[in-house]
């Protein structure tokens, strides 16, 4: 490994460390106690984005639990660079919410559509929200307005339409979103980390609880019960009750420069075992290595997130050693070698894991061989094999199947019909095969 690769990898785990984070969020809290001000949470909504609506829902639950402020913004849609595939984006997120919601158990709320609503109802939510939002206790009015705005049914009855400050208003929500470092809506923010969508406020919730900003305190020795009731419905259960039923197959998406694939691969290793399925490796390029945008911001966002996924996981991470580029290519040349020689999980978790946990510079040979031979595979055959260029024809082909399911990003999810984004949602895999097993459809 050279000097610079090193010392990036050593100075990014520093940036990304849990230390490094509770040195931040004292200075934030020395900060607030000496100015006498309360717990402020900023909150981005975006009218037309499931998401957002389904955050409506979950903020009155939050400011009823912690003693916190929650200042709104409208914001606009995300920017091209931040959306690449914005069509296939904003119909999985319909989805995804009515998911979310379906597997909620009646905590949150969002029927399936097949469309967006049409563009007066988002002016005129916009609008409406823009004027709800100033108002004191806005939430209940504002969750009506949402509610109806995707239901299509808006009778202009909340606010005027055609208000001159909307747009003012939406560009000081975007602007000071992309100050705080975000590009989506239903977010929120406090003290200088942020939580997009439902999926991350249990991290926002830990915070609050340890700042002791629950309305009603609790010992601390039962901190672990502190936890949304959404979080344990939003988690695979990976025990080791066997469910051996009809074969099933797992078609695992995945790139070896996202972390959100190295976060997903052991849990769903354990989730094919479970039901005794074939997990098929389907590698595909790396966004930015198929010309898709990722800039600074985005790129930061993912990997502090990463990075807070991980702890909560139990899952190290951090000495990071990028393989963008030519790390990834040679790496691809071996990976269908090793699919063939049986070892194919065993290898795309060690070049994982050494990429993304001990800084293993995966462009060397040395690292290379590091990460071939702690699979169980040779190094003499690799490196004949290393440079074969076939692999090109099987990772664009994995990419345009992942293209036909309406998805664009790793790690992604396939079981006959059903496929997903994201390593947070292997409980739709989950759900599948368990419906697979009893012959539900769905």
């Amino acid at each position: 490994m050279s000097i610079k690769t090193a010392l990036a990898s050593r100075l990014i785990d520093y940036m990304l460390s849990e230390r490094r984070q509770r040195v931040l969020w004292s200075r934030v809290e020395e900060k607030r106690e000496r100015r006498s001000v309360s717990h402020k949470v900023e909150y981005f909504h975006q009218v037309d984005d499931p998401y957002s609506h389904l955050m409506l829902q979950l903020l009155p639950k939050l400011i009823e639990k912690y003693d916190i402020e929650v200042s709104p913004y409208v914001v606009p849609p995300p920017d091209d660079w931040a959306a690449p595939e914005r069509e296939k984006l904003v119909a999985y997120s319909r989805l995804d919410a009515h998911r979310l919601a379906a597997k909620s158990g009646g905590i949150l709320n969002f029927s399936y559509s097949d469309k967006q609503p049409n563009r007066a109802s988002i002016l005129q939510a916009e609008s409406d929200l823009e004027k709800v939002f100033r108002e004191g206790n806005p939430w209940a009015t504002a969750d009506k307005v949402s509610s109806n705005m995707w239901a299509d049914n808006l009778d202009g009855g909340i606010a005027v339409n055609g208000d001159s400050r909307i747009s003012v208003r939406l560009e000081e929500g975007a602007k000071r979103r992309k100050q705080l470092g975000h590009y989506l809506g239903g977010v929120l923010a406090y003290g200088g980390e942020l939580y997009w969508g439902p999926d991350r406020l249990h991290h926002l919730e830990r915070r609050l609880t340890l700042l002791g900003a629950l309305r009603e305190p609790i010992d601390a020795t039962v901190l672990q019960s502190i936890v949304p009731d959404l979080e344990p419905m939003f988690e695979a259960q990976l025990d080791s009750k066997n469910l051996i039923g009809p074969k099933q197959e797992i078609h695992f998406y995945l790139s070896f420069r996202s972390p959100y694939t190295y976060l997903a691969a052991k849990r769903l290793k354990r989730l094919a075992d479970k039901f005794g399925a074939k997990l098929c490796l389907r590698f595909v390029l790396p966004m930015v290595m198929r010309n898709l945008p990722v800039r600074r911001e985005k790129g930061l966002y993912i990997m502090k997130d990463a990075a807070r996924e991980a702890r909560h996981r139990g899952l190290p991470f951090g000495r990071v050693a990028d393989p963008v580029g030519r790390p990834t290519e040679r790496a691809y040349s071996l990976f269908p070698w090793a699919i063939e020689e049986g070892k194919g999980f065993e290898y795309c978790d060690s070049f994982l894991s050494a990429v993304w946990s001990r800084g293993v510079d995966a462009g060397s040979d040395k690292g290379l061989r590091s990460i071939v031979e702690s699979a169980g595979l040779d190094w003499t055959q690799a490196s004949a094999i290393l440079g074969d260029e076939s692999w090109k024809k099987i990772a664009e082909e994995n990419r345009q199947e992942m293209d036909e399911l309406g998805l664009w990003g790793v790690p992604s999810f396939r079981i006959g019909e059903t496929a997903t984004w994201g390593q947070d949602r292997l409980w739709v895999i989950e759900d599948r095969m368990l419906k697979n097993l009893t012959g539900e459809s769905g």
